[in-house]
């Protein structure tokens, strides 16, 4: 069912649902899709382009997914998952590829949505790399649906690793859709420098895919005005750098009046499991979201790759934050 012209308010995003996998294809070499629906026939919650969802794949690992259909096409969502070498993988994807079947009900949710597009632009450049094409594939289609000026650009290392090309062909005007093959060297792929050498006004950039990919475009877009350069890493850039603090500080939970120190060498998700306290994570690297909360007290030392300047005034992400004052007063 395709909805309205307008996107419906989003719901809150503590909801889980447990969705049906109605179809898996593959869309390209190593990455598969995942059709999910609701068993029932029910729509689907509305997502805001750009989304993800947590995924318990088999096995127990909670993965985070972005959302590559239609958001106003509630009858299903679309994940688009590259299965990671061994060597590379935590698990996830491998569960994913090898373990799911047409039929089985998977757990997803809640929707999180850290990669939103803004509103009034008016020019948008969608820069996608490999799996990356997953969250940009969405804004197509909202583009598209405004009529609004963009162009999308998809690098990949050959036709056979670009997923979703027929789709991305048959939705996006062919001035718009750019495919770049470097067939493994890349200096003869996109020149990404050149393509963001200028910024014209009102224009914004999205850009998503592997690390290599990621340092080019951020390093290329540098210039760009604050607010206009948008990112969504898959993994923390091979430059972060591990978030650690002389001595310990304390974590207070205000719903429980519980008093927590985090040790110079800990995370707080991990000095509140050692207590005790579980909470939900997935990336452990500041990319995803499961784990922010909201503080009420303390300085924090924010390393995560979501928040906005905005969101730190209030949330940190547990799984990478830490303090610069004696303690930090949490809503947990």
């Amino acid at each position: 069912m395709i909805a309205s012209d307008k996107l419906p308010t989003t719901p809150p995003l503590t909801q889980v649902w447990q969705l049906q996998v109605r179809g898996i294809r593959l869309q390209a070499h190593g990455i598969v899709s995942y059709e999910l629906a609701d068993p029932d026939g029910h729509d689907l919650p509305v997502f805001e382009p750009g989304a993800h969802v947590d995924v318990l794949a088999p096995g127990g690992l909670v993965r985070a997914y972005s959302l590559a259909s239609d958001p106003r096409d509630r009858s299903h969502w679309l994940l688009g998952v590259l299965k990671e070498p061994k060597a590379k993988s935590t698990g996830g994807s491998i569960a994913m590829h090898e373990h799911v079947r047409v039929g089985q009900l998977l757990t997803v949710g809640p929707l999180r949505h850290v990669f939103a597009m803004a509103t009034q632009a008016k020019h948008t450049v969608l820069l996608a790399g490999g799996i990356g094409i997953t969250p940009l594939k969405s804004m197509a289609h909202e583009l598209v649906h405004q009529g609004a000026s963009f162009e999308l650009h998809y690098c990949a290392r050959s036709a056979q690793h670009a997923a979703f090309s027929a789709e991305l062909l048959a939705l996006v005007p062919p001035d718009r859709l750019h495919f770049h093959y470097d067939n493994g060297d890349t200096s003869q792929g996109l020149d990404i420098a050149k393509l963001l050498h200028s910024h014209a006004v009102g224009t914004h950039v999205y850009f998503c895919g592997p690390a290599g990919f990621m340092k080019a475009c951020a390093a290329s877009s540098a210039h760009w005005p604050t607010g206009h350069v948008h990112t969504e890493y898959f993994k923390a850039p091979d430059s972060a750098s591990v978030a650690t603090l002389a001595g310990s500080f304390d974590v207070i939970l205000t719903k429980s009046g519980e008093r927590i120190t985090v040790g110079p060498d800990e995370t707080i998700v991990r000095a509140l499991e050692l207590a005790g306290r579980r909470v939900p994570t997935s990336c452990l690297s500041g990319l995803c979201g499961t784990c922010k909360v909201d503080y009420l007290d303390g300085e924090v030392d924010h390393h995560d790759y979501i928040l906005s300047d905005d969101d730190k005034k209030t949330c940190l992400t547990l799984c990478v934050s830490r303090a610069l004052s004696p303690t930090l007063t949490l809503d947990l």
